[in-house]
């Protein structure tokens, strides 16, 4: 059976079609994008919602003591476009933000400006915390999973150009930029189900973890509208490529249960066209929730019958009708992911395959695997008849085996010759063309580009913290990441307790010890760095060295300079190092 999950992607390129940058992508896929361009709806003679701005909607809520913005999108810029296109509508002040999660809150300070001031900003009481933790520990992973999953540099025309993103046109619109970030902190913090009044309307908040666990729906009962981050425009993504936290569909259940409690006449997202009528909106939120259940239920059930995930996927597959909506389609990620995620959520990576108690390492497998199929020639012929074939899954294994035997100079088992890389490039552009999923033909076709050497992703494999993150945050957590970044065969024979000193804000400090590096108070220390949250947020991205700046004054260092270097050499991060 060459495509036993027909529903992950096309069987063939009988369904591929053409879009108007000369993209190749499934005829589904962009269909899809069609629902995504850019409006601002009219929702009631009060509430609008901008859709096709950017990755998220931005709605606005008229009371009857001004507007209520939800969702700020990604820049200063994008906000702005959206009260452009508002004002053509209604002309009250700007009275609150509320958030609807941390994904979309980055254009605040265009709502303040308009509003010649600051109005009060209302959000899940993580908002802020988990801002600053996108750029910490997991900061490379998480850039590259971004890159990969939202298309970022995809071509802007060809076979490979960005389509869409499935939940909207792009992650960030070329217009927007510079992109300036303008996100402002809550004010008022939400910490449980909260009653209360915003501009003159009564407003009811529930928590409602979502693809974030600071996520909320907003219910105006005056206007029976809801506002929620649950109900997407396509099958709700359980497992994000780009790599997060296990979402588990239980508690996304009971948030979908009390959307459909409400019974909203107007039901508005954080992505995609908003819901009119009571009937549609039960009818598509019941479906929203029965795949997401059916989907929980069935991979328990394998589960229990001792499936291993690669069984699993062929035994839980959406029935048909889950087709009928967009609201279920799998334009965004897939169904045979998810199944894989909630299985290793609720019991781990291992599923009972004897073969995974002990992986060879991936290079040496791979090695073993070419030599036991007759060498690289017999492999990579096996490979192109299998995607001559229309057998990519096969096809896949085989290609990703010759470029995975080898090692990188980096050190990853990610090498092979030109032509054992462009034999890969080709099954996953295959898979990327012939897939509704949005998420699936980003990732595909930008490792398609990086195996052509078209692009080159090396610096989404390190960590780069930025200024203007590292200013906008607390010094503490991004000292404290360091120890992610510790070499412990550098740090061998290394101890030593290291305070550092913030002039104006905290002091914290990192302890190395039997090659790690441990968090802690900086008391006790007998080494110290003093430096403004400025000079840190220049050694910490790159922008000045740290022997530059202990020679130029912007870094005071109190005890033995040599013991500190050594301390500091024992870090993957360039700037501390030189």
């Amino acid at each position: 059976m060459n495509n036993p999950i027909p529903a992950s992607f096309a069987h063939d390129d009988s369904l591929v079609g053409t879009g108007r940058q000369g993209q190749r992508a499934h005829q589904q896929h962009l269909a899809h994008g069609e629902r995504l361009e850019k409006r601002l709806y009219a929702v009631t003679d009060q509430v609008w919602c901008m859709v096709g701005n950017g990755l998220s909607n931005q709605t606005f809520v008229e009371g009857p003591e001004g507007l209520i913005a939800i969702d700020t999108g990604e820049s200063v810029e994008e906000m702005a476009e959206a009260l452009r296109a508002v004002r053509s509508h209604t002309s009250a002040p700007l009275v609150a933000v509320i958030y609807t999660h941390f994904h979309y809150c980055s254009g605040t300070q265009a709502v303040f400006a308009e509003a010649e001031g600051a109005v009060p900003v209302w959000a899940h009481h993580r908002v802020e915390s988990n801002l600053q933790a996108m750029g910490g520990e997991l900061g490379p992973s998480a850039s590259r999973g971004l890159v990969h999953q939202f298309s970022i540099v995809l071509p802007e025309e060809g076979p490979d150009a960005l389509t869409h993103v499935g939940l909207g046109l792009s992650y960030r619109q070329k217009g927007h930029a510079p992109f300036t970030s303008g996100f402002v902190a809550p004010t008022h913090l939400i910490t449980e189900a909260t009653s209360t009044v915003i501009a003159g309307l009564r407003v009811e908040i529930t928590l409602a973890p979502s693809d974030a666990d600071d996520n909320i729906t907003i219910f105006f009962p005056e206007l029976s509208v809801c506002v929620n981050n649950l109900v997407w425009p396509a099958l709700f993504n359980v497992f994000a490529i780009r790599g997060e936290a296990y979402r588990d569909p239980q508690i996304l259940l009971r948030g979908l249960d009390e959307i459909l409690a409400l019974e909203a006449e107007y039901l508005v997202g954080a992505h995609g066209p908003p819901l009119v009528g009571v009937e549609e909106i039960r009818a598509g939120v019941t479906d929203g929730r029965d795949a997401l259940q059916y989907l929980w239920d069935q991979t328990v059930r394998g589960v229990n019958k001792g499936l291993t995930d690669g069984e699993l996927i062929s035994f839980v597959q959406l029935p048909e009708f889950f087709g009928r909506s967009y609201l279920t389609q799998q334009n965004y990620g897939l169904a045979e992911h998810h199944v894989r995620q909630i299985s290793q959520g609720l019991t781990g990576w291992f599923d009972g395959l004897e073969a995974s108690l002990f992986p060879l390492p991936t290079a040496e497998r791979c090695c073993r695997l070419i030599e036991g199929f007759g060498g690289r020639t017999e492999v990579a012929r096996q490979a192109e008849e299998a995607l001559g074939d229309n057998d990519l899954r096969w096809a896949l294994e085989l290609a990703t085996w010759l470029v995975r035997s080898e090692v990188d100079a980096s050190g990853r088992a990610d090498a092979g010759s030109s032509t054992e890389r462009a034999l890969l490039a080709s099954v996953l552009r295959a898979l990327g063309q012939r897939t509704t999923s949005a998420n699936i033909r980003g990732w595909c076709l930008t490792r398609a580009l990086e195996l052509d050497d078209q692009l080159d992703l090396s610096r989404f494999r390190m960590h780069r913290f930025g200024r203007r993150q590292v200013l906008a945050g607390d010094p503490v957590v991004f000292i404290q990441s360091l120890r992610v970044l510790l070499d412990p065969i550098a740090a061998a024979d290394v101890e030593g307790h290291l305070r550092w000193c913030i002039t104006d804000g905290p002091t914290t400090g990192l302890l190395i010890r039997h090659q790690v590096a441990v968090p802690t108070d900086g008391q006790g220390a007998d080494l110290e760095v003093a430096l403004s949250h400025a000079a840190l947020a220049d050694l910490l991205s790159g922008k000045v060295g740290f022997s530059d700046a202990v020679a130029a004054g912007t870094i005071r260092v109190s005890g033995d300079l040599t013991q500190v270097t050594d301390l500091l050499a024992c870090f993957e991060l360039a700037s501390l190092r030189s």
